[in-house]
C-alpha cells in the first residue's frame, strides 16, 4: 500500500479525512504507519481510481518482526483515536457504564472482559475485601468499595469464603498498590485474573454511593477489553437489556455438591465444643465457609447439602437440626423449590436456624413474603436491635431483599430490627423451634456480638435431646 498515492487519488489529506470521517491527525498517523485501517476501506473504495489491490498490495509482503509490531501498535492506536464509539480519555483503559447513561472511566486490573453486567452495589467494609468478593451472596453483582484503599494487603488462600469469586467485578477508588502483609500470597490483580474477574480503579466511588443511595440499585456493566476498544453505546444497550435480580434464582449457580464439613473457626475466645455434638444438615444456598466453621465450633457435626436437595434427602440423614444458609438472588425465585422442602422439615418437628437468604426462605415457609429493598444493606458496622433484650449488635450484612413484617402470620414474632431503616432483621416461630436472622453473625464485626445465635441453635437441639424429642 502506497499511502501517499492513496491520499493523492482521494484528492488530498483534507478530502480523504472528510471521506473517512476522521481528522487530519488520523491521516498523519496513516502516513506514519503506512496503512489505512480496514474499517475505512469501504469509504475509500467509492473513490474513482482506488481499487482493492491498492489498499491490500503490500499487506502480504514480509516485514521484519519489529517493524510489523510497530505497525500493528500504530494501527491499534489510530483506530482507538479515530473511533467515535471509543471516547476513552488518556490513561483510561476500562469503563463502568450504568443503565441510566452514566459512563465512568478508569484503569482496569485483573482479567480482561468485554463486559460483565449485573447489579451495581456498594459495601462499607473497611477490611475483608477478599471475603466480600468470594461471598456467594454477591453473585450477579458488581461491588463498589466505599473504603478507598482496597487491595493493599493482597490476597491469600485462607480468606476465601467459597472456592471461586462470586462477585462479577470490583470497583475501587485508588490504584492497587503492592501487598503489604506477611499473609499475602498474591496481589489482588493477579488473584482476580485467576478467578477470571475484572476490577476498575480511579473511579469516584463516593459519587456511585450517592447515586445508589438516592436512586436505588442500578444495573451496570464493567468493561476492560483486551484490545482497548470500548463501545459505550453497545455497553449501555447491554446494561439496559439485563433483567435485574428480581425473579432471578442464583442459588443453583453457587451451591456446591454434598459434602461433610469438619473445620472449626481458627481463632476464638470460645473453645470448640467436643462432647454431645449435634447432627446438623446445612442447606447450601451459597453458604460462606465461616458460617460452617461457626457451626462446627458451636458443637455441630455438619453435612452440607446442595440448594436443590429435597425434604426426603434432608430427613434421610436424621438431622437434629437444619441450617439454612445465606445466598444470592431473589428469595421468591429460590423459594419455588426450597420452601416446600423447608415446610416438610418443619412439619417433621426438626429445629431450623436460618441466615440471610435462609432467613427469607424460612419466613416464606412460615407464611410470610419478601420484597426488594430500595437500597440494600452491605458491609460492616450496621446496628441491629434485639427486641427482647434491647441489646444492639454491630453486624455484617449483605442483602438486597427483606422480609415483609406485615405479611407474617400471628404465630411468627419479630425478634430483630435494623436501626438504619427499621427493616426486619430476625424472626422466630412461636409454635415451632425455628428462628432466623437477616444479618451474618459469623462475620464478627463486633467482633463476636452475634455468635450466641449458633449457641442458641445448639441449645435448642440439646434441650430436645434431653427431653427425648
Amino acid at each position: 500500500m502506497d499511502i501517499d498515492k492513496i491520499i493523492e487519488k482521494a484528492g488530498g489529506a483534507d478530502e480523504i479525512a472528510a471521506l473517512a470521517g476522521v481528522g487530519l491527525e488520523a491521516v498523519r498517523k496513516w502516513r506514519q504507519s503506512r496503512m489505512v485501517p480496514t474499517k475505512h476501506w469501504p469509504a475509500l473504495l467509492r473513490v474513482p481510481g482506488i481499487a482493492l489491490q491498492d489498499l491490500t498490495a503490500d499487506l502480504t509482503a514480509p516485514q521484519p518482526p519489529q517493524e510489523q509490531a510497530q505497525q500493528e501498535q500504530a494501527q491499534q492506536e489510530q483506530e482507538r483515536e479515530t473511533d467515535v464509539s471509543n471516547p476513552c480519555p488518556p490513561g483510561a483503559n476500562a469503563a463502568l457504564v450504568l443503565a441510566d447513561g452514566t459512563v465512568l472511566w478508569g484503569r482496569g486490573f485483573g482479567a480482561h472482559t468485554d463486559g460483565a453486567v449485573g447489579e451495581l452495589c456498594f459495601s462499607t467494609g473497611m477490611t475483608g475485601y477478599q471475603e466480600t468478593l468470594t461471598d456467594p451472596s454477591f453473585a450477579g453483582q458488581i461491588v463498589t468499595f466505599t473504603f478507598p484503599h482496597i487491595g493493599n494487603v493482597g490476597t491469600n488462600a485462607d480468606d476465601n469464603e467459597a472456592p471461586k469469586m462470586a462477585a462479577l467485578g470490583a470497583v475501587v477508588k485508588e490504584d492497587i498498590t503492592a501487598p503489604a502483609s506477611w499473609r499475602s500470597h498474591d496481589p489482588l490483580a493477579a488473584w482476580l485474573k485467576q478467578h477470571n474477574r475484572a476490577g476498575i480503579s480511579g473511579v469516584d466511588t463516593r459519587a456511585i454511593t450517592r447515586t445508589l443511595r438516592d436512586n436505588g440499585p442500578q444495573t451496570a456493566i464493567l468493561a476492560f477489553p483486551e484490545n482497548g476498544r470500548i463501545d459505550t453505546d453497545s455497553l449501555l444497550n447491554r446494561a439496559r437489556q439485563w433483567p435485574g435480580l428480581e425473579g432471578m434464582d442464583l442459588a443453583k449457580e453457587v451451591t456446591q455438591p454434598k459434602r461433610v464439613w469438619t473445620q472449626g473457626v481458627w481463632e476464638t475466645t470460645r473453645p470448640a465444643r467436643t462432647e454431645n455434638r449435634r447432627r446438623v444438615v446445612a442447606m447450601d444456598y451459597g453458604a460462606k465457609d465461616n458460617i460452617l466453621r461457626c457451626l462446627v465450633t458451636a458443637g455441630c457435626d455438619v453435612t452440607v447439602l446442595p440448594a436443590t436437595a429435597t425434604a426426603e434427602e434432608i430427613l434421610e440423614l436424621k438431622p437434629e437440626g437444619v441450617f439454612l444458609s445465606n445466598g444470592p438472588g431473589d428469595p421468591a425465585a429460590t423459594g419455588t423449590y426450597a420452601v416446600p422442602a423447608i415446610r416438610t422439615v418443619l412439619d417433621a418437628n426438626v429445629p431450623v436456624f436460618g441466615i440471610c437468604l435462609g432467613h427469607q426462605l424460612l419466613a416464606q415457609a412460615l407464611g410470610g413474603k419478601t420484597y426488594k429493598l430500595e437500597r440494600g444493606h452491605r458491609g460492616a458496622n450496621q446496628p441491629v436491635k434485639d427486641i427482647e433484650t434491647g441489646r444492639v449488635e454491630i453486624t455484617s450484612q449483605n442483602h438486597g431483599f427483606a422480609v415483609d413484617e406485615k405479611s407474617l402470620p400471628t404465630d411468627v414474632k419479630v425478634t430483630h430490627v435494623s436501626l438504619f431503616d427499621g427493616s426486619n432483621e430476625g424472626i422466630a416461630s412461636t409454635t415451632k423451634d425455628a428462628f432466623s436472622v437477616q444479618y451474618h453473625p459469623e462475620a464478627s464485626p463486633g467482633p463476636s456480638d452475634s455468635f450466641y445465635l449458633f449457641e442458641r441453635f445448639v441449645a435448642v437441639m440439646d434441650r430436645r435431646a434431653k427431653a427425648g424429642a
